[in-house]
């Protein structure tokens, strides 16, 4: 009976591992995941860049320097 546990086992991590395999050979994680972190890298600079203009236009109405040059 422990024999036959042990042998669905195998078969059942080899089954998964097969279609991991499948999905990664086929390239379709790699692109899923570097899509991901293009999302977030983009999100992350477009969040700094709104909070470099807002803090720029802070500090020119803190000093009194006009904003148009």
């Amino acid at each position: 009976m422990k024999k036959l546990l042990w042998v669905s086992i195998g078969v059942g991590v080899g089954v998964l591992a097969s279609k991991k395999y499948a999905e990664v050979s086929s390239g379709a994680a790699l692109n899923r995941q570097v899509g991901k972190y293009a999302d977030r890298a983009s999100e992350y600079w477009e969040a700094f860049r709104q909070g470099m203009s807002s803090r720029e236009e802070e500090l020119r109405s803190a000093l009194g320097v006009d904003a148009a040059k």
